[in-house]
């Protein structure tokens, strides 16, 4: 006896069966291409963005990222049950594609049938196995959605009409099979091969085979039409984001990480910067509202958002979706709301943890642009007067320029005016050269560097701030200026590398200057000290002691730094006791974006809740990397009155202690 069965059981395969049936395809697939054909029109209304470069690298991120489902099964849980559920989809979409292929293609017009033996058990294995991971699935997110909905998890009439569709099509395919098995299959060997389809089949025994054959007609035509209905209602559903969040895969930046677009300040022919309507925005952004699928990951990982501040990605994100739809011709700042726009600290949790690559901080540095460059309008007055004094000296704290390189003089270091040559130019930043808790980093480094028989050189009072915060508060007119006399003055040095204790400073050398033709190799201060410890060049003496280690976010997310910090506390004699939230999910200190010109005057203090992760280790120092970090830490304790509890330092504070 060979194993298989007869597809077209019962329903006949026939044209009065194929001619309907083709028919109803045909008219979903049309109705599928109408609905998205009316939404790219309403991408268009952006400004245009090409996303179609390194072909190769984005179909293999797409791919990995829809069929290994890498960026939903990053949060356990609801993550996990997506992907199974997803998994299972697949292989039953590929089950019924193999089945039509059989029936309509290879069987029909060449007598092929491929369906039978030990494949045909496997098969109906597989499928019945994958459907019940599908129920339960369906079913565990569900509850989650409805009973033990999580906070601020928005639940929507799609959500009704994607949990009732979705069962609806599984459970009328395991009944449809249950009565088939009921009528052709009870007591043979095969019948054990569908486990799920042999309990259906068993709950429907007290149905004569009339009765069994007349409710399988009738539900296998009413599981055709679900499944058309499904393919039709996907683009003026939630259920488009199975199209658009897998193109969103293919759409995604591909870096440098956290690179903004610089803008031509030089092209007359522009007369409006930065967004404050949507025809402003880009068709991407417009487009990743229709990829967003309302899991709030985003949300949840948002420092903003999780201290009481008006910010959340998601809903800004889908304001705009709203405002595309809806309203195109609203402004988009009254829409958003100008302190959900100025709260943003830019440490692309949202962006890491997305499973849509949606890209959120962009659209708030747009926004940013319009309020700064067109407007003239600022967060607060100490903003403004950040600027202003960074116009007038070079730094926004205000300090004189011409004492920028003053705390070097004792240590022996010297500008590149006086002695060019170097091994490395130290790039101080404006923290390290004026504030005096960062200032004590700045001599650790230069005391490790000398250690290791490092020459370093700095650009005292020639140097400027890199323009970063400026950048990042929308000042991009400020930034340019600053950013082009520093490449300029550094390529008149012929300086060959450059280390930097601020992760910010790296980040825009190392990125952002690109664009103005700077080629000069830059490492942030955490990268370069592990190379020295590594190669023996610069020797520790370690000794034991207990931290917590905070991953800044210019280090980690926006450069994917997590391991040299780690390697130099261990080689220092250090044991970290990890934060809750670490490495890629590390919480904010609030200083990002800008927001270090900042007050922070709207709910908690991001800073202190930051602290207080650190305070829960038990440890008694909590290190980093970044004078902005520091700076925020050290008033964050004072805030949760933690100043006997917890002290802040920077690694190269720790290992200057053991040279």
């Amino acid at each position: 006896m060979e194993f298989t069965r007869e597809i077209y059981w019962n329903v006949g395969h026939g044209f009065t069966t194929l001619a309907p049936m083709y028919g109803l395809l045909l008219v979903a697939l049309a109705v599928f291409a109408l609905g998205f054909l009316k939404r790219i029109k309403v991408y268009r209304l952006g400004q245009p963005l090409d996303r179609t470069d390194q072909r190769g690298e984005r179909i293999k991120h797409m791919l990995e990222n829809v069929l290994l489902q890498t960026k939903v099964a990053r949060v356990p849980g609801a993550g996990t049950a997506h992907s199974l559920f997803f998994w299972s989809f697949v292989v039953l979409f590929i089950g019924t594609t193999l089945i039509v292929a059989q029936a309509d293609f290879t069987d029909l017009l060449f007598n092929v049938k491929f369906l039978k033996g030990t494949f045909y058990q496997l098969f109906s294995l597989t499928l019945d196995l994958a459907g019940l991971v599908a129920v339960v699935m369906l079913g565990a997110l569900l509850t989650r959605r409805y009973l033990i909905r999580p906070e601020g998890l928005v639940t929507k009439t799609d959500d009704a009409l994607m949990h009732g569709l979705l069962f609806a099509i599984l459970l009328t395919g395991f009944l449809i099979e249950g009565a088939r098995m009921a009528v052709t299959e009870m007591g043979t060997p095969l019948a054990g091969w569908s486990p799920v389809g042999l309990a259906v089949a068993k709950m429907l025994g007290g149905l004569d085979e009339a009765g069994l054959r007349s409710l399988h007609v009738g539900l296998w035509w009413l599981h055709l039409v679900l499944a058309l209905g499904f393919i039709a209602v996907i683009p003026y559903s939630k259920f488009r984001h199975i199209v658009t969040t897998s193109a969103n895969a293919f759409l995604a930046d591909r870096g440098p990480t956290g690179k903004l677009t610089t803008v031509n300040l030089e092209d007359e022919t522009i007369e409006k910067f930065g967004a404050s309507e949507l025809s402003d925005l880009r068709w991407k952004d417009i487009f990743d509202a229709d990829a967003c699928t309302l899991c709030k990951r985003c949300q949840d990982r948002c420092p903003a958002f999780n201290t009481g501040k008006p910010l959340s990605p998601m809903q800004l994100v889908n304001q705009i979706g709203e405002v595309a739809f809806a309203n195109p011709q609203a402004n988009l700042i009254e829409t958003i709301g100008r302190d959900a726009i100025w709260a943003c600290t830019t440490c692309r949790a949202c962006q890491d943890i997305c499973p849509a690559s949606i890209e959120h901080v962009n659209k708030i540095i747009e926004l940013r642009r319009n309020l700064v460059l067109m407007e003239g309008e600022f967060p607060g007055e100490e903003v403004m007067a950040a600027m202003e004094q960074t116009e007038v000296n070079g730094n926004p704290l205000g300090m004189g320029y011409a004492s920028r390189g003053d705390w070097a003089e004792a240590l022996g270091v010297k500008p590149l005016a006086d002695d060019p040559e170097v091994d490395v130019l130290y790039f101080v930043g404006c923290y390290a050269s004026f504030d005096k808790r960062n200032i004590a980093v700045a001599k650790s480094f230069v005391k490790l560097c000398q250690a290791a028989g490092v020459k370093i050189g700095i650009l005292g009072k020639e140097e400027k701030c890199c323009g970063e915060p400026m950048r990042k508060m929308g000042n991009e007119y400020l930034y340019q200026t600053l950013a082009m006399e520093t490449v300029e003055l550094i390529k008149g040095y012929g300086v060959k590398k450059i280390v930097a204790t601020c992760p910010h400073c790296f980040n825009t050398l190392n990125k952002d200057y690109r664009d103005f033709d700077f080629e000069v190799e830059v490492v942030p201060h955490a990268v370069f000290l592990e190379q020295l410890v590594a190669s023996g060049q610069l020797a520790l003496k370690p000794e034991a002691f207990a931290c917590t280690y905070h991953d800044s976010c210019y280090l980690g997310r926006h450069n994917d730094i997590y391991d040299a910090p780690r390697a130099l506390i261990r080689a220092a004699g250090g044991r970290i006791s990890e934060m809750a939230q670490n490495r890629d999910q590390a919480f904010c200190c609030s200083a990002g974006g800008g927001r270090i010109m900042a007050e922070e005057n709207i709910g908690e203090r991001i800073n202190v809740k930051r602290v207080e992760m650190a305070i829960a280790t038990g440890v008694e120092q909590l290190l980093s990397n970044c004078p902005f970090c520091l700076t925020m830490f050290e008033d964050g304790v004072k805030g949760a009155n933690a100043e006997e509890q917890l002290r802040p330092k920077d690694i190269a504070e720790i290992l200057a202690e053991r040279v």
